[in-house]
């Protein structure tokens, strides 16, 4: 089976900083739902952003999607980010735009003709439980419906991977539900990759998954 990431010995750090990440070296391969805990601090979100670009290795090799990031031109960076679902603990939805035009934003960059992207963008909140707000703003939803419009958004493309950092941390029992529920369907019947970090893997997580923890900056396997 391919490997989606192969990190090896990757060193990442901020400038004038000492390294938050010291060595990270594993594989995740294609289908996998790897979860990645540690604690405040301990350089989860910065290894999540090194993983579309946002932060390049000092040192070692990080390769995704068979790409590898520090030696990436912009272009290629953006081809590869094309084929990314990426949530944030913040959602970072345009607040200008309505809930379905959030959802159709990957598709509108790729060049999907306008009905197609309406066509998914309304599969995609049926999903999420939130056909019924579709031509409202983001700033007229509570935090937890955000996140559910960002998970609709980062899975409308079909993506081959999605990245997500924290993505029920600020939310209520119902919408985290609907969050790992949405997931987990899409790892189990589209074989997508997907990564988390978070501090705490949910109890009730039924999907077959790898855990990975960050010690020290130091990156072990759990399970």
């Amino acid at each position: 089976m391919p490997s989606v990431i192969e990190s090896s010995k990757t060193k990442l750090a901020y400038p004038r900083h000492e390294p938050v990440i010291k060595n990270a070296t594993f594989k995740v391969q294609t289908g996998e739902f790897v979860f990645i805990t540690g604690a405040s601090g301990s350089g989860k979100s910065t290894l999540l952003k090194s993983m579309y670009g946002a932060m390049p290795p000092m040192e070692g090799e990080l390769v995704v999607g068979g790409m590898e990031i520090g030696r990436l031109s912009a272009s290629k960076l953006y081809k590869l980010r094309r084929h990314i679902g990426i949530i944030f603990q913040d959602y970072k939805l345009i607040k200008e735009w309505n809930v379905e035009k959030n959802v159709m934003l990957p598709l509108i960059i790729a060049g999907f003709p306008k009905d197609v992207c309406r066509a998914q963008a309304q599969k995609l909140l049926a999903h999420v439980k939130l056909s019924h707000k579709s031509d409202k703003f983001p700033l007229e939803l509570s935090g937890g419906e955000q996140q559910r419009v960002a998970v609709a958004r980062a899975l409308a493309h079909n993506p081959f991977l999605i990245l997500a950092d924290e993505p029920t941390g600020n939310l209520d029992d119902y919408s985290s539900q609907v969050v790992w529920e949405l997931l987990e369907k899409a790892n189990e019947e589209l074989e997508t990759t997907i990564l988390v970090v978070t501090h705490h893997i949910p109890e009730m997580f039924s999907a077959d998954y790898r855990h990975l923890t960050i010690e020290n900056g130091v990156l072990y396997e759990i399970r």
